[in-house]
């Protein structure tokens, strides 16, 4: 699915509700490439804005265009035995999707997060059918 980037960027900080909204450390993780196999994982503090299936990520509270956009469709959330407390991961069924790390400011925090993120990707499919559904009787 091709999102228009422009439409996207409008949606994502006009006044359509919130499905949910905080703050998430957003782990980002470079490999050297200087004969060494170790990566260095580092965190980023992102402000993310839940709209519908669409988990829009900024880089401060107030800042106009997201920098990024991730599309909750057939994605799982779970809670991430990582060395960071109250971290959670986006992974999706595409073996090639890359997951998303992501760690909370606290345990309440990290699971309406969870809790958010899993409804979004399950509504979104309700959303679906329900629009083919009501397209269908409009063309009866």
């Amino acid at each position: 699915m091709k999102l228009n980037e422009r439409s996207v960027a409008h949606y994502a900080t006009c006044d359509s509700p919130t499905d949910h909204a905080g703050f998430l450390r957003k782990r980002v993780e470079r490999h050297h490439h200087h004969g060494h196999h170790h990566h260095t994982t580092s965190y980023q503090r992102r402000w993310f804005v839940l709209k519908g299936n669409l988990l829009f990520y900024f880089e401060e509270r107030e800042s106009r265009e997201p920098v990024g956009l991730v599309v909750l469709e057939g994605c799982t959330v779970e809670l991430c035995e990582a060395a960071e407390e109250f971290a959670f991961a986006i992974r999706f069924d595409d073996a090639g999707a890359r997951a998303y790390v992501l760690v909370a400011d606290g345990q309440a925090a990290m699971e309406a997060w969870v809790k958010a993120i899993s409804r979004a990707s399950f509504d979104y499919m309700r959303l679906v059918v329900r629009e083919l559904e009501k397209q269908l009787e409009e063309a009866c």
